[in-house]
């Protein structure tokens, strides 16, 4: 009889499963990317989230660690020297293939830490110290 990839909470075979996936993540893989990897379907994976909190902080720890590494990437994409061609000119191909990498790692970082990477400039208080304390009406008769 075959075995489920869908393991019981708790069990041993779905904490190496789990640890796989978050290793994978600390090592730079998408999460989609890592449960392939593991063998586990992302949903199924969710789910384990949803069930286990330890594992949910771990998950978001290994999150961080992604986007970190992304942004270690990018700054190692955009200083890495661009080629020449065989006349001495720069390669323009290879100039758009960076930018493109530094715009996509940049984009993803601003959906993924939009308050550390975003570039939304918003001028707003928080709920313990709003911007505005009170704004009045007043009404003049003449």
């Amino acid at each position: 009889m075959a075995t489920s990839k869908r393991t019981k909470p708790g069990s041993d075979e779905r904490a190496k499963t789990a640890a796989v996936v978050l290793e994978a993540m600390r090592g730079g893989l998408s999460a989609f990317k890592a449960c392939q990897l593991a063998g586990v379907n992302q949903g199924t994976f969710a789910g384990w989230l949803n069930d286990d909190a330890e594992l949910a902080k771990s998950y978001a720890r290994a999150r961080e660690a992604l986007i970190e590494k992304m942004a270690n990437e990018l700054l190692e994409i955009a200083d890495t020297p661009v080629g020449s061609t065989e006349g001495g000119s720069t390669d323009s191909g290879a100039v758009q293939k960076q930018r493109l990498q530094v715009d996509t790692r940049k984009w993803l970082l601003s959906k993924l830490a939009p308050k550390k990477y975003g570039d939304k400039l918003e001028l707003s208080g928080d709920a313990d110290s709003p911007l505005v304390q009170r704004i009045e009406r007043v009404v003049v008769n003449k």
